[in-house]
């Protein structure tokens, strides 16, 4: 289906989009209180598109429950702890090797969770990923503990937190959802991540969205390109194939967010962030190619 051969590279620039609407949205709301907005608005237009689908809803409540709490994990505590953290001064390269660490969790703890068994050539893949991750943002993390991280170390809890919600949220998906509409999932999911974001918003921040037309841009690209394209795309994907190849794809977000920032905003790529990148794409490209000169029972266990 063209859909499978498009849907990998339509995720990564999407769900990447997400760090550049951030920057721009930082001057105009409270980060969490713009989570809330989106993650309504989000919630809205999925079931919009539900009534017009006529898409069919989970027929029993335990369905409903796993949808409600796939979001809680997926978007709630994920995004909530990566906005705040980072709102708290966390660095972006930093958070880039806390997001670099969900694939080769989610490797590790896939066998578990789902029976997911990886083939020699993808683990080596999800080092190699990683590998190029820290060499891609090596000059930012050696700024980092050049300026020491004293009063960082809660925000950076939280940070990891996050990384453990969203990959446990991707594999309790992948467990319970595999059956029904993505589309009413997707609708009762966001309903999950306004459970987390609104109390969070009310305890933490002013509520402040003072919605010029930056904010209002930014929040549309949010909830239509970032939060539909981005997610639906996630949840196929996690559908169609081994969660740990799905996940594999954070690996080429911060790569791609840098070169979009080079775009947008001038700011320079180095030679580490290239060479990465490369590294990162090859690690990728193992993790995510079709099995080769496997019998079909292998083939089958592979996919």
């Amino acid at each position: 289906m063209m859909l499978d051969r498009l849907a990998p590279a339509l995720f990564v620039f999407l769900w990447s989009t997400g760090w550049i609407v951030a920057k721009y949205a930082a001057a105009h709301a409270d980060p969490i209180t713009f989570l809330a907005v989106r993650h309504t608005l989000a919630a809205i237009a999925f079931l919009a598109v539900c009534f017009v689908m006529g898409a069919k809803w989970p027929k029993s409540r335990g369905q409903f429950g796993h949808a409600i709490l796939s979001g809680v994990f997926l978007h709630g505590f994920y995004l909530v702890g990566v906005w705040y953290a980072i709102g708290q001064g966390v660095p972006a390269g930093l958070s880039g090797i806390i997001a670099g660490l969900q694939p080769l969790l989610t490797a590790m703890v896939a066998p578990f969770f789902i029976g997911e068994r990886l083939q020699p050539a993808q683990k080596l893949g999800l080092v190699l990923g990683f590998a190029g991750i820290l060499i891609a943002i090596s000059p930012q993390l050696l700024d980092v503990f050049d300026r020491g991280l004293a009063g960082l170390a809660l925000p950076v809890l939280i940070n990891l937190v996050a990384m453990t919600s969203v990959t446990y949220g991707t594999l309790y998906q992948k467990r319970h959802l595999q059956e029904g509409d993505l589309f009413s999932i997707a609708t009762l999911q966001f309903v999950g991540a306004l459970i987390v974001t609104v109390p969070f918003a009310l305890v933490l921040e002013d509520l402040r969205f003072d919605w010029s037309h930056q904010a209002v841009l930014a929040m549309a690209w949010s909830v239509f390109g970032i939060s539909m394209g981005a997610v639906g795309l996630l949840l196929y994907l996690i559908r169609r194939g081994q969660v740990s190849r799905a996940a594999s794809l954070i690996y080429l977000m911060p790569p791609v967010v840098a070169a979009e920032a080079a775009i947008l905003f001038g700011e320079p790529l180095t030679l580490p962030m290239i060479v990465g990148t490369v590294i990162v794409v090859a690690g990728v490209y193992l993790v995510n190619r079709r099995s080769a000169g496997l019998s079909p029972e292998q083939k089958k266990r592979a996919a």
